[in-house]
């Protein structure tokens, strides 16, 4: 198989990125641009992220995930503790966040590290989710290996049953993650390859330290 992708090519002309009135505070800047995305571009989730770990076999692996919450602190997530995913980052909590919002021509790099959120806020947030949602992390364990989908299937059927009429609780095993970075960059495409790029880096006084990158 060979497949030459070398007349792929767009120009980025939309948007400019400047120091001109940038804040000085990077979550102030993330707020902004995610507030123009999802306000003015057709992307059909602006929460979709891609977070990168490095496995326990040694590799690093990407995946998107949904953003459920930011504040000063970091970026909020939600998924299986018991999941490859939250292996990797138990034993190793260095992980990246990137968000990439192609109509807006946007992306950002977060580095940052990563701990479990408070009992009482994976609960809170769990009990928002739709029934469905819920039963199905009882249901997942989730990256090991399953025989078919019909196992998972039959799982649901029978929880369906025990908890009807019930509340249904949080797993111990699921809850949130809290990212919370040491670098953030801002990526504005631009025409001739000559993109913006902006990092933040925390530097040891927790001051952001602002510098412009070369494309």
């Amino acid at each position: 198989m060979d497949a030459d992708l070398g007349s792929y090519r767009k120009s980025y002309e939309k948007q400019a990125l400047t120091e001109v009135n940038l804040s000085d505070n990077p979550m102030e800047v993330f707020q902004k641009w995610f507030y123009e995305v999802d306000s003015n571009f057709d992307e059909s989730e602006t929460n979709a992220m891609t977070i990168s770990t490095i496995g326990l076999d040694g590799f690093p692996k990407s995946r998107v995930v949904l953003l459920k919450k930011y504040t000063h602190e970091g970026f909020i997530f939600y998924t299986n503790y018991q999941s490859e995913k939250s292996k990797a980052i138990i034993a190793n909590p260095n992980v990246c966040l990137s968000f990439f919002w192609p109509k807006a021509e946007r992306q950002i790099i977060i580095k940052g590290r990563a701990e479990k959120v408070s009992p009482n806020m994976s609960d809170g947030y769990f009990e928002s989710r739709p029934r469905g949602s819920q039963l199905g992390a009882l249901v997942s364990h989730q990256s090991e290996v399953v025989k078919n989908r019909e196992v998972l299937e039959n799982e649901l059927q029978q929880l369906e049953a025990e908890f009807e009429g019930k509340e249904i609780p949080r797993p111990d095993h699921w809850g949130g993650f809290i990212v919370k970075p040491v670098s953030i960059e801002f990526w504005q495409g631009r025409p001739n390859r000559l993109h913006d790029r902006i990092r933040f880096t925390l530097n040891k006084e927790f001051d952001w330290v602002i510098e412009r990158l070369a494309p």
